[in-house]
């Protein structure tokens, strides 16, 4: 298996989001960490197009960097590009060579997830596997907000109690987990099988507050690593 990590550097509402220390490291460190704990991952890699962020990923166990281009670094690549990029240059050309991507701000990702992942892939070859969690309230009930006024999105289920309506659930954030043919033929949001994700680990880190959670969170829940 090769974990590939995306980590671009332009990161509009957190500066150099990707290498923000975050409980005394930069974050891409847990991350890397996390994944060597996977006896099945033969490589690591990261592809970035800065120049920092693969020096520090090399210096905390990153096997290979990628020097991605611009023109596929933009807020408007989407990562699965990113990542067939990295196979192309990697030439994984075995069609069942597992490849999973993890974001490199996913501090909270455990290998036992992982091994969950592989674990579904091994029975569902042709399927992607992500992480998600669970909504805690029903999504069917969603309002709209203009100028303090509500209205539902949905009005079929505003008199739907909410043990009534079905679990939703949304992507941890975390990892994608794919044999590199399904990775080149087919698309991540159409194909993909799900296993869960406590909610207290499914933190998807895009603003400023988000962060401040994480840092909250980190010092309540079993911080075990160093």
């Amino acid at each position: 298996m090769f974990a590939i990590i995306p980590a671009r550097s332009g990161s509009k509402r957190i500066k150099r989001k990707n290498i923000k220390v975050f409980r005394g490291k930069p974050i891409i460190y847990w991350v890397l960490k996390e994944l060597k704990r996977n006896k099945h991952i033969k490589k690591i890699i990261v592809t970035s197009d800065d120049p920092k962020i693969l020096r520090l990923s090399k210096k905390y166990g990153a096997d290979i960097l990628i020097k991605r281009s611009k023109k596929i670094s933009n807020d408007y690549t989407p990562f699965q590009i990113a990542i067939n990029d990295a196979i192309k240059n990697l030439k994984i050309s075995h069609k069942h060579s597992k490849v999973l991507a993890v974001f490199p701000c996913s501090a909270f990702i455990k290998n036992e997830y992982i091994v969950k992942a592989t674990n579904l892939l091994k029975k569902n070859p042709t399927k992607f596997i992500i992480g998600v969690s669970k909504y805690s309230h029903p999504i069917q009930r969603a309002y709209q907000m203009k100028k303090n006024f509500l209205k539902y999105f949905n009005k079929r289920y505003e008199l739907t109690r909410t043990q009534d309506i079905k679990e939703s659930f949304y992507d941890a954030g975390q990892f994608c987990l794919g044999n590199s043919i399904t990775w080149q033929k087919r698309k991540v949001q159409t194909n993909a099988l799900g296993i869960i994700i406590p909610r207290e680990r499914a933190i998807d880190i895009d603003t400023i507050e988000d962060w401040k959670f994480a840092e909250k969170l980190s010092k309540i829940i079993l911080w075990k690593r160093k």
